[in-house]
């Protein structure tokens, strides 16, 4: 397990980070530091944007208003996300929040909702999906936080997918009983899209749209039926044992 300062807070900011970087808390995040984490003149935090790497910070010129964070030394360069795009049929707020921080847990480099014909949810929020994407990188030590996507239908998601990028279908049907070695055998690729169904999956001609499309792998996640919730971690946790970076 890598080495890191749990303990240690961290703030996801949009601004340049280098030595000397002189940054100027919004009110939220203002009142994230000083009353939240109850951050005093002189206290250091960590600050990353996902190009610049993770650097230390020190909190100046605090007053009830307005406070100043400088950067001060990089504490560690800036890692790049594999090409792993998590794509997945909206479900209601509380789950999508979830889903959207695992994703982010388990190294997904874009969230693109698909709607399906049995999707719950067919309005997606997408600043609250960024905001839980955000919040999990800031937990997690993750320095790069994913790409979230405009929401498409299936048939458009399908029609403008890169045709070298392998497609992981999760279907129960899959003929290899074993996910990962059904990965291992996936064709060669340039990329990946792990897609999760809504609850109640894809309908037929959904699942016959999916399989006709190039350089598909299908991937079974067990004998039990799971929730799209937890599906989105065991493929995501699949994927990454099997052809990601977890080997």
């Amino acid at each position: 397990m890598p080495a890191y300062d749990f303990a240690a807070q961290r703030l996801f900011v949009d601004e340049r980070l280098e030595a000397g970087a002189r940054i100027i808390p919004d009110s939220d995040r203002l009142n994230y530091l000083l009353n939240v984490l109850r951050m005093r003149e002189g206290a250091t935090i960590l600050l990353f944007n996902g190009r610049d790497g993770e650097w230390a910070a020190r909190l100046e010129n605090v007053s009830r208003r307005s406070a100043d964070l400088v950067a001060t030394t990089r504490a560690r360069e800036q890692t790049s996300l594999r090409d792993l795009h998590y794509c997945f049929a909206p479900l209601k707020h509380a789950r999508l929040d979830y889903m959207a921080q695992k994703a982010t847990e388990m190294g997904a480099s874009r969230l693109v909702p698909v709607i399906t014909r049995r999707t719950q949810a067919r309005r997606v929020n997408l600043t609250r999906l960024r905001a839980n994407a955000i919040e999990a990188a800031e937990q997690c030590g993750v320095l790069s936080v994913p790409e979230v996507a405009e929401d498409s239908s299936l048939e458009d998601f399908l029609a403008g997918r890169a045709a070298d990028r392998l497609l992981v279908f999760c279907d129960e049907a899959a003929a290899i009983a074993d996910p990962v070695a059904a990965l291992r055998a996936a064709p060669d690729h340039d990329g990946v899209c792990v897609l999760i169904g809504p609850e109640g999956g894809f309908d037929e001609q959904e699942r016959a749209a999916i399989l006709a499309a190039p350089r598909v792998a299908r991937l079974t996640l067990g004998p039990r039926i799971l929730r799209a919730d937890t599906a989105a971690v065991a493929a995501l946790a699949i994927v990454q044992v099997a052809i990601g970076d977890w080997r």
